[in-house]
Formats: structure tokens, C-alpha cells, sequence
């Protein structure tokens, strides 16, 4: 896993939705919140929309490097096995899990992470499950050094007890795309950034996850740094067409998207339907993912 993640072609599928998204997500998937009663079935709606993305035959490791889990997706089964077994036997995609509980109140310009009670307990559990890295994150409205900071902070710390564990931990620091100082906060996350990797050693390596740049190629100091298995990217609220186009500019950074990956899919289509929209989906994040 860790030479694919390295070294491989591709993308990562954010299929991470968990129990604030998952209405919004199944309503642009075309279930309405009419259809279930319980968050259990919600749950199971959004579990059988996960699966059949997952076991469509457009969906496989030449194109799509890894899929980011949420812990009750990692907790249930994909066609007999746990969906983490699944997608890296069946399908050669790597698995990672959504550990953080949300986004505390603004402070200074930014949201750290609330408090993730259990993290050991749970990294211990993915990794018994076959789980190789985690995701976590935070957001950055403002280019305000106290807020950056705190964010970048908090996240290399929480990194620190996730690589103890013998996970890898996709640090993920988003700066909100409408924000009035965008270009301003990237410059700011990416010196902060630059200064915690200097505090990692070589056997603790991370990844970053990071909104597409204002400047293309603004990351590529990161990019390049040797404590950095990958840089990639999220949509962030950008159509499908114009964060492809986006990130296609910025060499090395690959996707890691969420609504862009499932935009376009619905539950009324046929199974042709789906596959091939899918397929012309993934084509297309996959191109802007190699360049």
C-alpha cells in the first residue's frame, strides 16, 4: 500500500460523507430525506450508494488510487468482506478512515478540529480492519497568522499519535475557497506547514490535503518535501469541470474529491447509466490527477 500511495497513478475517492453530509449527499444522489425515518436508514441509504460506486466495474485500483472511509462505511461489509478488505483486495484501492468529529467554533479566522475521544482506540481497530491512513479536517477562512497556526498545530499534533498507531495521516488544513484573503491564507498554511515538517523524521511520513491554489504550482515545495508521501487535493465546492481544470495546472497534486466524484450519479439510473458515468468521471479526475 504504501509504495502504491508513493508512487502510483491516480486518485483518491472521498467517500467520507458522514452524518451532517450524508442528507445533502443522498439528496444530489437523488434520495430525499422522505425516504428513511431513522439515521439507521439513512445510513444504510448512503451505505448502498458507497457500494455500488465501489463495485461498479469503472471503479478500480489503474485509476483510483485510494478511498477515504467514514468509520461506519470501514465497520460494515462490501459483497462479503469488511469495505476496507474489499477495496484493496478485490479492487488494489487503498482504504483510509475519517477520524475527526467535526469543526470547533471560529476562532481567529479558522476552525481546529473538535476533540476526537477514542483516536487510539480507533486507529487500533483500522488497522486491525486493514486500514493504511487516516484523514482529518480543519478549515481556514482568513489569512490570520494566529488561526493558521492553531490549525496546523493541532493537525501535526493529532498526526503525531496517528503515525504511533502505524497509520498515515492525510493532514488536511482546507482554506475555504470563498475567502476574501484566499491567496493570502496559502501563503501562510504553506510556511507553517513547511516549518512542522521539519520537526518530522524520516519514518513518519504524512500526507496533506490541501484546496487548490490560487498560484498553480504554489505547493510544490510540498510536494517535493521528502516527509511527504503525497499532496492532493479537494474540490472544495468547485464544479467537477473547473476543479479538473484547476488542479490539471498544479503538477504533482493529485485529486482527493467528494461531490465532484458523485456529481452526476442518481439512484434512478441503470446500471449501464451508472457505470458509465462513473467511468467518464473518474476518467476526468484521473487525467487532471497525472499531470
Amino acid at each position: 500500500m504504501l509504495q502504491k500511495v508513493r508512487t502510483g497513478n491516480g486518485f483518491i475517492a472521498a467517500l467520507d460523507q458522514s452524518g451532517g453530509s450524508t442528507p445533502k449527499a443522498l439528496g444530489l444522489y437523488g434520495i430525499g430525506d422522505d425516504a428513511w425515518s431513522t439515521d439507521e436508514e439513512m445510513f444504510d441509504l448512503m451505505h448502498a450508494m458507497r457500494t455500488r460506486i465501489v463495485t461498479s466495474p469503472s471503479f478500480t485500483g489503474d485509476r483510483v488510487l485510494g478511498a477515504i472511509l467514514f468509520e461506519q462505511t470501514m465497520d460494515r461489509m462490501i459483497e462479503g468482506l469488511g469495505s476496507a478488505e474489499y477495496l484493496w483486495s478485490a479492487k488494489h484501492v487503498v482504504p483510509f478512515l475519517k477520524v475527526d468529529k467535526g469543526l470547533a467554533d471560529v476562532v481567529d479566522g479558522a476552525q481546529i478540529m473538535k476533540p476526537i475521544p477514542g483516536l487510539d482506540s480507533l486507529c487500533e481497530r483500522a488497522v486491525g480492519l486493514g486500514v493504511f491512513g487516516t484523514k482529518m479536517r480543519s478549515v481556514v477562512q482568513l489569512a490570520n497568522p494566529a488561526g493558521v497556526d492553531a490549525v496546523v498545530a493541532q493537525q501535526f499534533e493529532v498526526a503525531a499519535e496517528i503515525v504511533a498507531a502505524g497509520l498515515v495521516p492525510i493532514i488536511e488544513p482546507e482554506v475555504d475557497i470563498h475567502s476574501p484573503e484566499k491567496q493570502a491564507a496559502e501563503g501562510l498554511l504553506r510556511d507553517s506547514i513547511l516549518e512542522q515538517l521539519g520537526t518530522l523524521s524520516a519514518d513518519q511520513p504524512v500526507m496533506l490535503k490541501l484546496s487548490i491554489p490560487t498560484v498553480d504550482d504554489f505547493y510544490a515545495e510540498l510536494i517535493a518535501h521528502p516527509r511527504v508521501l503525497r499532496v492532493v487535493a479537494l474540490s472544495g465546492g468547485y464544479p467537477r469541470d473547473e476543479a479538473n481544470d484547476r488542479l490539471s495546472r498544479n503538477h504533482g497534486m493529485i485529486a482527493s474529491f467528494s461531490r465532484a466524484l458523485t456529481e452526476g450519479l442518481s439512484a434512478g439510473q441503470s446500471d449501464a447509466e451508472f457505470d458509465a458515468t462513473l467511468s467518464a468521471t473518474i476518467d476526468g479526475i484521473y487525467a487532471a490527477s497525472i499531470t
